[in-house]
């Protein structure tokens, strides 16, 4: 030992700095945030939801939108979204039946209608039952619609046209889209002369105007449906789960437009 080392055991700070750096940079389970897959057709009323939520729960809410079908095959290939916001029981059950649902959590949460629409500079409606607005569409004009093979809202649009004895007559000229969306974005665009959306749609849309509404019976019931998923059910996510079936979220939904179940023509959703 030379003569200018001090004398004792000296203990090297590194790890100790270590383990505090280490300590601050650790995330925390609040600033993880819950996944929402929600369909295309609540984008606005999930997101005012989630701002609703976010208020009385510490975890951060993330939400992504996409036609119902394609939300739940992300799902069943291992998405991490902890609860799952569905346009239709279609897809719920498809997910069900894969067990990917977290145990009692599956919820019926709200209806809607199905209308269609026009560009708002059209000429103003006639207010005429939807077959004759569809007979009256120009040769040369095409409609509008989610994709009717699996996007929920065109599989709706689809079955109110075969119930007005008009689908063969259009199905030639149906711009299929990925979802409800971005149907109305074509109506807006004015790419297209009608489109068929969900009531809700076109109440969000200054630049279209609805020129006739399907009667619930001439299609199945419109329903949505919201559940845990069982690789993300935690409690932050039962937390979220419980606001979106809350009073305070089911007034939002009635003010966005959505329909409560139970109401005439739905009775069988509740």
């Amino acid at each position: 030992m030379t003569g200018c080392e001090p004398r004792g055991r000296r203990i090297s700070a590194a790890p100790l700095i270590a383990l505090l750096v280490a300590g601050l940079g650790a995330p925390t389970q609040a600033d993880e945030p819950i996944l929402v897959y929600a369909a295309a057709s609540m984008t606005n009323v999930v997101e005012e939801i989630a701002g609703l939520c976010g208020s009385v729960q510490p975890e951060p809410i993330k939400t992504s939108f996409a036609a119902s079908s394609v939300l739940a095959k992300q799902i069943e290939h291992g998405a991490s979204a902890a609860v799952f916001l569905s346009a239709n029981s279609a897809w719920m059950d498809y997910l069900e039946h894969r067990d990917v649902l977290a145990n009692d959590t599956r919820h019926r949460l709200a209806g809607n209608s199905l209308v269609i629409i026009a560009p708002a500079s059209s000429p103003p409606p006639e207010n005429l039952p939807p077959a004759k607005v569809v007979a009256k569409l120009p040769a040369d004009s095409r409609i509008a619609m989610g994709d009717p093979d699996h996007v929920p809202a065109g599989v709706y649009a689809k079955a109110a046209l075969e119930h007005i004895h008009a689908w063969e007559s259009v199905r030639k000229r149906v711009a299929g889209t990925a979802n409800v969306r971005a149907a109305l974005a074509l109506v807006e665009t004015g790419a297209v002369s009608l489109g068929i959306v969900y009531g809700t749609d076109a109440l969000v849309s200054r630049k279209v105007r609805t020129v006739a509404v399907f009667s619930p019976g001439s299609h199945p019931s419109i329903v949505y449906e919201v559940a845990v998923l069982r690789e993300q059910d935690t409690p932050a996510a039962r937390r979220l789960y419980a606001c979106i079936r809350g009073a305070d979220a089911a007034r939002i939904l009635e003010r966005n437009g959505f329909l409560p179940l139970g109401y005439a023509g739905y009775a069988d959703a509740g």
